[in-house]
């Protein structure tokens, strides 16, 4: 199996451009196929979600026995929950580090049973009214339904991992209506190269599951801005401070979210009933008293850009979305924090722009575009991936001609996050998880596999303008082929690497990190 694997990669590489047109092909089928898959999914987050707003009309008026069967449907949630959990780990969680993980070769995934489990457990958790999003789940059943093709049409590896990268993108893309913030993120966050070989498979799904997704749900953008006025360039600074405490903030989040394990391990939860079972309690009692932060919080940001709320109400509000998202993610079940996120970043913005109201330094008028702005700078102090932020809450918002002043709060808030030596939230995710399926499942981490991964030397890194036989190679490690433009050279030890080089490297998934680290760090 492993010799047919390794003959199927030098095919590739030897007829690269058939290859590369052989992707775009199967990106198209990926996009059709994860387009389908989150279409249905967030279709039945849409309904679930309806319902569960119906639910708490109708016990406000009836009699406490209906609540008590109310709160005995959620403790039988958090036992399917439980069990689905305990089923397939690797559907907890967001799901972006685990397909992290899986393109760079850490992480074995059963594709079919990944799908299904998150599938129905992101159903179930969001539904029922824990802070989570759509769009870790849309991203890791994309992912999975590209798997599933790989393996359906038996592809190398090496062609799997960009299939990979081409569904995480169709499914942002159609979670979202976002087809290039799908693309930027899955290149700049999840394959971490932007080499034509990957980019045009992810161009093709992102497009085709967002037609898709249109096809089902309309064109129209998930953030409704109405006639946002153009930022006048005297208000310019007062974007810099806006991404500085939103750099502040996502640090404090990131650190948080990160953190709230410590919480989880009380002597109280014993496991992940428990856990999750405490999250919904608190879901049911916040459903009733403040239902505005359950579930992801499209709807708070829709009521937030219509209505000027008092800084008490925007306070409260933003405490116990924060706090519940911790409590929710937490809690270990399935569901992202990515639209959560997104909102607490705008009630955070919201927060702040009232107060630069009040104190005289911003004129009201401009009130929402500074809300539209602290989305980007949130995502980038967290993530780390300001591209994608900008891009994301321009395709989400339709705010187009908002670019000059989102990329300013974005950089802001990235460099003050880069200050406080702030993680990418989803590089600690992935190393978290690692540590704890390697705990739990040394099978599940295929250190001892060989592949063939695809580097791009930057300039000015270890690599840049050195000869093949002076470069410290991890061991077991062999240079099989570079692209150069569109020449293909066959590498030997006198042969000079140049920045903007593609290498094609063959070495076990353990010695990748060092590899990788070659083209990453300074000479």
């Amino acid at each position: 199996m492993m010799d047919k694997q390794r003959l199927n990669t030098y095919r590739s590489i030897n007829n690269w451009h058939n290859f590369r047109l052989r992707l775009f092909g199967e990106g198209i089928l990926v996009g059709l196929v994860s387009g389908l898959v989150v279409g249905f999914f967030r279709f039945a987050l849409n309904f679930v979600e309806a319902q569960r707003g119906l639910v708490y009309t109708y016990l406000a008026s009836h009699d406490w026995t209906m609540t008590l069967l109310w709160f005995f449907v959620l403790l039988l949630s958090a036992a399917l929950l439980h069990f689905l959990v305990a089923y397939e780990p690797l559907s907890a969680g967001s799901g972006i580090p685990q397909v992290k993980g899986a393109i760079l070769g850490f992480i074995k995934m059963n594709w079919l049973r990944v799908l299904w489990t998150k599938l129905i457990g992101g159903i179930i958790g969001i539904g029922a009214g824990l802070s989570l999003g759509r769009e870790g789940p849309s991203i890791q059943l994309g992912a999975m339904a590209a798997q599933g093709i790989s393996r359906l049409f038996g592809r190398s590896r090496m062609e799997e991992r960009y299939l990979l990268t081409s569904g995480a993108s169709a499914g942002l893309a159609a979670a979202f209506n976002a087809p290039l913030a799908g693309v930027i993120f899955s290149l700049e966050e999840l394959h971490h190269n932007f080499s034509a070989v990957v980019l045009l498979p992810a161009m093709a799904a992102a497009l085709t599951s967002t037609a898709v997704s249109q096809l089902i749900f309309s064109s129209a953008t998930i953030f409704n801005f109405v006639d946002l006025p153009v930022m006048p360039l005297r208000y310019f600074g007062l974007t810099i401070v806006l991404g500085v405490v939103l750099g502040v903030f996502g640090t404090i989040f990131n650190y948080c979210l990160i953190n709230v394990s410590m919480f989880y391990r009380l002597p109280f939860f014993k496991n992940t009933f428990s856990r999750v079972a405490f999250a919904l309690v608190i879901a049911g009692i916040l459903g009733f008293y403040l239902p505005q932060v359950l579930g992801g919080g499209s709807e708070l940001i829709e009521t937030i850009s219509q209505t000027r709320l008092s800084l008490t109400a925007i306070s409260v509000v933003l405490c116990a979305k924060f706090i519940f998202t911790m409590l929710s993610y937490g809690s270990g079940v399935p569901g992202g924090f990515f639209l959560p996120m997104l909102v607490i970043g705008a009630l955070a913005g919201n927060l702040t722009a009232s107060l630069m109201s009040d104190w005289g330094f911003l004129n009201p008028y401009f009130h929402q575009d500074m809300v539209v702005f602290s989305m980007a700078a949130f995502f980038s102090a967290s993530v780390r991936a300001p591209i994608t932020g900008t891009i994301l809450v321009m395709e989400m918002t339709g705010s187009f001609e908002h670019l000059f002043p989102l990329v300013i709060a974005s950089i802001s808030a990235y460099l003050t996050a880069e200050v406080f030596k702030n993680e990418p939230i989803y590089d600690r995710l992935l190393q978290r998880t690692l540590d704890g399926i390697s705990r739990q499942d040394k099978d599940a981490v295929p250190n001892k596999t060989r592949n063939i991964i695809e580097l791009s030397i930057p300039s000015g890194c270890a690599l840049d303008g050195r000869l093949i036989k002076n470069i410290n190679w991890p061991e077991h490690t062999l240079l099989v082929d570079i692209k150069r433009g569109e020449k293909d050279l066959v590498p030997n030890g006198e042969t000079l690497l140049l920045a903007g080089d593609y290498l094609y490297v063959l070495t076990d998934n353990a010695n990748a990190p060092a590899v990788r680290g070659l083209a990453e760090g300074n000479r």
